[in-house]
């Protein structure tokens, strides 16, 4: 099977299609050559949040977080871990509810943190609270 996957650069924006055979392999960006999946989750601002959600092939797993949340900043290493052992199968991102209110309001985020994953252009889950993890590595695989 020959099947071509799309991907967001998180650098450049730019979507890429990269064989699903090849997609462990560490691949680029075919305009600005950075790696495509860098082992951390990457941040989403309203202006590309609806690339990485429509475009992308891959799951697209969202952190709604804010900096004055005590839970938020526990659960932050967790997410940080989980982009590791995650990608290149799943994008891992985070929205600063503060900085981004439109996209919170958007996803009637009413508490924080909450863990949405993404796929194919709509939500499939959605787990409110503070995770460790192998619980979100768990909410992951379960629904991607």
């Amino acid at each position: 099977m020959n099947e071509k996957l799309h991907i967001v650069c998180p650098h450049c924006r730019s979507v890429n299609r990269v064989p699903a055979a090849r997609l462990t392999d560490q691949p680029n960006c075919g305009l600005c050559h950075a790696p495509l999946f860098t082992g951390h989750p990457i941040s989403l601002t309203g202006e590309d949040f609806d690339l990485h959600v429509s475009r992308a092939d891959i799951p697209l797993v969202v952190d709604f977080w804010a900096s004055w949340c005590g839970p938020c900043q526990m659960m932050a290493p967790a997410f940080e871990q989980a982009a590791r052992t995650l990608e290149p199968h799943a994008r891992l991102a985070k929205v600063n509810t503060e900085e981004q209110q439109t996209l919170a309001a958007r996803f009637g985020i009413r508490s924080i943190p909450t863990l949405i994953i993404f796929r194919g252009g709509r939500e499939v889950a959605r787990q409110p609270g503070a995770l460790g993890l192998h619980d979100i590595v768990r909410v992951v695989r379960a629904h991607t």
